[in-house]
């Protein structure tokens, strides 16, 4: 086991898988284990933004639904596509074309199902087979991309090297649940410990290990300075959530002085710097606001 790693590592595992299976992000890639589907995901997903490669995912799909669909297709046919959806480098319509084209005459139309075999097709490297194995086929390693790096130096203070991640990645990964595990992971780098964290806006269930949360250092491998958390924004908005955690419902007024020892309603820390924070946090849908005989009031969202 990692040095880095709490002893209670099991207890690490559950709080994440639990907190993932509650609510996440639903992809409709996460939705199915069909090799092919996750394959055209994680190819399309390579420096694109999500909410572009979900459109440009089910039109895809629309067109070419199976390996061989594609493997059918005229080569230009899917570059041009690629390049209309503003998908990136074109070379990866052309690799995933051939990959398909693989499958269908060297495996008899059957992905190979280990990360190894995977790296046999074309444009498939280490990072895109093992997500194909961990989510077509439950057969996989850890992932250990920037997300997954940024959460294990947050939370565990794994040092900035790619052993060290790998080795700490790999002994927190349950055996034989590498498709729930890279999944949930992921998504805790990409919903709670961004690069701009949220740990209390999105639940993060690692708050009670986890190192940046406890001293308010949230550097990562991928954000060199360290954002200022005493006194910022992200910790009132924090403090705001766990009072009305705590509470049904609470004027501004009451409010006010559980997020600020320094809460003066007309003050420069008063009821209009308090309802800027209430009305950010309604935007992301985490606080309900009320406001009745000039009486503004909050509770959380549910």
């Amino acid at each position: 086991m990692s040095d880095h790693l709490p002893d209670d590592a099991d207890a690490v595992r559950e709080a994440l898988i639990e907190w993932y299976e509650d609510d996440h992000r639903d992809f409709p890639w996460r939705r199915t284990d069909d090799p092919y589907r996750i394959l055209v995901s994680e190819v399309m997903s390579q420096q694109t933004q999500l909410s572009r490669v979900e459109e440009a995912y089910a039109d895809f799909l629309d067109e070419w639904p199976t390996a061989a669909d594609l493997a059918a297709a005229d080569r230009g046919a899917v570059v041009s596509f690629w390049s209309g959806h503003s998908l990136g480098y074109n070379n990866r319509a052309k690799y995933l074309h051939e990959a398909a084209t693989q499958v269908t005459e060297d495996y008899d139309g059957q992905f190979p199902e280990s990360p190894e075999e995977l790296q046999e097709l074309m444009g498939v490297g280490p990072y895109t087979a093992n997500a194909v194995a961990s989510f077509a086929f439950n057969n996989g390693d850890a992932v250990v991309d920037t997300n997954v790096k940024r959460v294990l130096h947050r939370a565990f203070g794994v040092p900035d090297d790619d052993a060290a991640f790998a080795e700490a990645a790999s002994d927190l990964l349950p055996e034989g649940e590498s498709r729930v595990w890279n999944n949930a992971i992921m998504e805790l780098g990409g919903v709670a410990c961004g690069q701009s964290p949220r740990c209390d806006e999105a639940g993060c269930p690692w708050r009670r290990w986890c190192r940046a949360y406890e001293t308010g250092d949230f550097t990562a491998p991928d954000v060199p300075e360290q954002p200022s958390f005493e006194g910022s924004r992200r910790q009132f908005r924090g403090r705001v959530v766990r009072a009305l955690g705590s509470h049904d419902e609470l004027a501004l007024d009451e409010l006010g002085p559980r997020v600020r020892v320094d809460y003066a309603p007309d003050g420069e820390y008063g009821r209009e710097w308090l309802r800027g924070l209430v009305t950010d946090l309604a935007d992301d849908g985490l606080v309900a606001v009320a406001e009745e005989d000039d009486t503004v009031t909050a509770r959380l969202s549910k």
